[in-house]
Parts: structure tokens; C-alpha cells; sequence
């Protein structure tokens, strides 16, 4: 079990309420997309929640999972079906290529498949406005690649049960296409509220992983972009480096030494202690203006991010060995509302980002953090009470409405820059946040009762 202990002076308000409440950890804060979708269909009552992603390279080709063809949908024929056209693999893991161009969005061929483990193999053509892909049930990323920029392809791998799916392409034309899912899984998690938790941990223990392993490649983007002298490029990695922390931070603050070398902002400094992570290197970039004298930071940064995966590994190892070490539902459930809490406490108060103004970026992926965690518990809580999640799920609805008018596709990060945010601005944002909270922060009370 991983356990919050926060150091920071002003973090330690955060902490305070949260164990207050009875929590243990998981109280952090989180760009890219946030899943809007909430498609009608099977996956809404759980019966897709077996769905399982496994990790695959991020942003490079990357050969195709043991098991599955390793020249993807052409193997399996289903590079020769037309898009929406009904197609499947009887008897074996299926394969669909998505592909990603300016003009049509992203492309699934075959479009249906019959559930069970299926590979997806992403490749983006020419889109230089779409870098990401997300498969959907419900609000739920089952499966997901990034820094998939023109040229380049991935795959990543999940077990689906029958349903209505959606696979999410932000930028694209089409930004969200449908996806069908036929049959059923044979190793669909059903049975007892216990059951379905612990299926929860171990989805959510794959969701930090995949988060952090797409964190790696950004982070050294700006270590070689710093030691090129190339100030723009720094600050775009900077800015691409940053949604992949903040979605998974509760997990990060449950190792507090890596958590202040990462994300220590100027005021939690303790005296006599060095100031290291992104925030004085935010400060160099968009500042100073200059990569002068943080080739140090940039490199120690690395080194702190891959040490959080070795971590973060070990933790999921021991929640899918059952090993009572690993992660705990109740932690999920106070991380999904002490993300919340974050933006509250530091974004929305435009504290976080205070040199480079992407503080929308941390909002939005704090959010998005919080909505994952939640989702991954959705199976459980629709037998403990069937009120609750329809209740959560519309109000996080409303909240990423609320959130994708401040989109502006030319700043830094995608996002309104926080100077330019009116009180009435913060105010409808706030309120929408707290519409969420107040019945998110009950659903650990749901679990452990």
C-alpha cells in the first residue's frame, strides 16, 4: 500500500483534510484530453470494465504484443475491410489499424471485433494536429498512445468485453468515432463487489504506469532541448511534459522525496534545501528566458521521472500478486477526489504554472486524473449504490463542458493562458469543480463501509 506523506508546508493543508476524511493518500493533483464521452451501451454498467490496456512503447514504431500479428490489422485481414464495415476474428486476438490523417481524423479498419484481446495498431499519417488516441467505454481510457506525431505508429493491446466503444482523436476532424464490440470476453470480471475492486486496482495500477511511461519521453525532449540552447523547444516539451505528472501526482506524493524533486514549487522550498524539478526550470524558460544553467535540473529531472517508474512498477506488481503492498481502493477513490482538491488549491488560483501560465493544462489534466480513478471503480460502485455513478458521471460532464470553452489551439499547451481568465471565469470553473467534489468525496466512504 503506498501511503501519502506530504512535507511541503502548504501541501500539508491539503493532506490535512484529507486525512481527516479518513484517507491514507492519494490526494495530488494533472494534458491532453480529458474523456467526454459517456457512450449508451453495456460499458456504462460495468460489463466492459475487464477491459485491460497493456503498456506499449509511446511514441516510436513498436512491435505488436506477444500474441498478436506483428504486422497488425494486415495480418489479420482486417487492413483489407473497409471502415465500417463489420469484421472479426473468431477464435483469436483480433487486430485493428487506426489511421490518423488531416483530412479524415483517425480511421478504424475493421470498426467492429468480437470481444476478447484485441490490438490496436496506431499509425498518423500526416495529422500534425493529432498526437494522441484513446479507446472509451463509458469515461473510462482503456487503452491509449501518445506523441504519436506525423510518421510515427504504436500499438497498444486490451481485453474487451461486447459493447459500444469509442476511440477519441482530440484535434481530429472527427474527433471521437464509434467502436463495436460483439460477444463476450471469457475473462469478463464479474462477481463480487471484492472482486470487482480489486479488478479496479489493478486497471488503475495500468493506467499510472502507461502515464508515466509516456512522461519519459517529453522530459527528455527538454533535456536535449536545454543542452541544444533551443528555448522554444524546451518550452514546448515543458509544456508536453507537464499533464503526464499531473494526472497521476497522488501517486507521486505517496514517495515524498521524488515527489519535492519533481514538483517542488519556490514556496515549499525548506531553507538550506536545493529547488530542483520542473518548476525552476519553468522558471529559466519563461522567465529568464534562457536554457543557461539548467542542464543540471533537466538531466536530474530524468533521473527522478525513471526512478518514479521503477516505483510506481513495483507497486503495481504487488497489487496484481495481491500481495496486501499494492494499490488499495479506497486510495483510488481519495485520489480521484484529492485531484480535485489540487485544482482547488493551486490551480485555480493560478499558483502552479505561475511563470509559464499553463495552469488550464495542469487543470484540465488534474481533472482528467481525477475522472480515470473514478472510472476505474465504476463497476463496483454500480452494485454498492446504482445512484451514484450516473450522478458522478454527469456532473464530471458538465465540469470537462465547462472546461473545453477555455481551448485555444494556439497557446502554449492548447489552453487559455491564466492571465487572461476573468473572476467570472474562475468562478464558473470552480463551480463546476465543486459539483463534482461534493459527491465524489463520498465514494470512499461507499467502499470501505
Amino acid at each position: 500500500m503506498f501511503t501519502l506523506r506530504r512535507d511541503r508546508a502548504r501541501r500539508s493543508a491539503a493532506t490535512t483534510g484529507l486525512l481527516a476524511a479518513g484517507a491514507l493518500l492519494l490526494s495530488g493533483c494533472a494534458a491532453k484530453s480529458v474523456a467526454t464521452g459517456s457512450p449508451s451501451g453495456p460499458a456504462a454498467s460495468g460489463v466492459a470494465s475487464s477491459a485491460v490496456a497493456s503498456s506499449a512503447g509511446a511514441s516510436s514504431s513498436v512491435a505488436a504484443p506477444a500474441g498478436a500479428a506483428a504486422s497488425g490489422a494486415a495480418a489479420s485481414g482486417a487492413g483489407s475491410s473497409s471502415p465500417g464495415s463489420s469484421a472479426a476474428t473468431p477464435g483469436g486476438p483480433a487486430s485493428v489499424a487506426i489511421t490518423i490523417t488531416d483530412a479524415k481524423g483517425c480511421i478504424a479498419s475493421p470498426d467492429t471485433v468480437v470481444a476478447g484481446a484485441v490490438t490496436f495498431t496506431v499509425k498518423n499519417i500526416d495529422a500534425t494536429g493529432i498526437t494522441e488516441l484513446e479507446l472509451l467505454s463509458d469515461q473510462r481510457i482503456l487503452g491509449e498512445r501518445e506523441n504519436l506525431t506525423p510518421g510515427f505508429d504504436s500499438t497498444f493491446s486490451v481485453t474487451v468485453d461486447g459493447g459500444s466503444y469509442q476511440i477519441y482523436c482530440p484535434g481530429g476532424a472527427t474527433e471521437k468515432i464509434p467502436f463495436t464490440v460483439t460477444g463476450q470476453a471469457a475473462d469478463v470480471a464479474t462477481g463480487s463487489t471484492a472482486t470487482l475492486l480489486q479488478t479496479a486496482t489493478v486497471h488503475y495500477s495500468t493506467y499510472v504506469d502507461n502515464q508515466i511511461e509516456f512522461l519519459i519521453p517529453p522530459v527528455q525532449e527538454l533535456v536535449t532541448a536545454i543542452k541544444a540552447g533551443d528555448l522554444a523547444a524546451a518550452q514546448a516539451a515543458y509544456a508536453r511534459a507537464r499533464p503526464f505528472y499531473e494526472r497521476i501526482e497522488p501517486v507521486a506524493e505517496s514517495f515524498p522525496d521524488l515527489d519535492s524533486a519533481i514538483d517542488l514549487r519556490i514556496g515549499d522550498v525548506e531553507a538550506g534545501t536545493a529547488w530542483t524539478g520542473f518548476h525552476p526550470i519553468e522558471k529559466g524558460l519563461f522567465v529568464t528566458k534562457s536554457t543557461r544553467g539548467l542542464e543540471g535540473l533537466a538531466a536530474d529531472l530524468l533521473t527522478d521521472v525513471k526512478n518514479l517508474q521503477v516505483k510506481a512498477k513495483a507497486l503495481s506488481q504487488a497489487t496484481t500478486a495481491k500481495t496486501g503492498k499494492g494499490y488499495q481502493p479506497f486510495e483510488i477513490a481519495n485520489g480521484a477526489s484529492g485531484l480535485l482538491d489540487e485544482v482547488l488549491k493551486s490551480k485555480i488560483t493560478g499558483e502552479e504554472e505561475a511563470y509559464s501560465r499553463i495552469d488550464l493544462l495542469d487543470f484540465q489534466a488534474n481533472v482528467e486524473g481525477s475522472l480515470q480513478a473514478f472510472a476505474t471503480l465504476q463497476p463496483a460502485l454500480d452494485q454498492i449504490d446504482p445512484t451514484l455513478v450516473p450522478t458522478i458521471s454527469s456532473k464530471f460532464d458538465a465540469l470537462v463542458a465547462v472546461l473545453d470553452t477555455y481551448r485555444d489551439a494556439k497557446a502554449l499547451g492548447g489552453w487559455t493562458p491564466y492571465p487572461e481568465l476573468t473572476a467570472a471565469d474562475k468562478k464558473k470553473l470552480t463551480d463546476a469543480l465543486l459539483a463534482v467534489q461534493e459527491p465524489l468525496s463520498a465514494v470512499s466512504a461507499k467502499i470501505t463501509r
